[in-house]
């Protein structure tokens, strides 16, 4: 499977975006801004190569690194 590419806050943005929150949502549980979460999500999806949040979520998950 591979080293954990995420960093903490990446894997904190992703278990939440597999659990559905919102961006607003997980700004609020995380104690983050809107445009922080939009970049840790950025960053997700582009270390695994998915198209969208849910897909990172996924992929992450399906690999042991959330």
């Amino acid at each position: 499977m591979g080293p954990n590419p995420f960093t903490a806050r990446e894997r904190d943005v992703l278990r939440e975006a597999l659990d559905g929150a919102t961006v607003a949502d997980m700004a609020r549980r995380l104690f983050l801004t809107e445009g922080t979460v939009r970049n840790y999500l950025s960053s997700a999806i582009g270390k695994v190569g998915a198209r969208n949040r849910t897909e990172a979520g996924r992929a992450a998950e399906f690999r042991g690194w959330v």
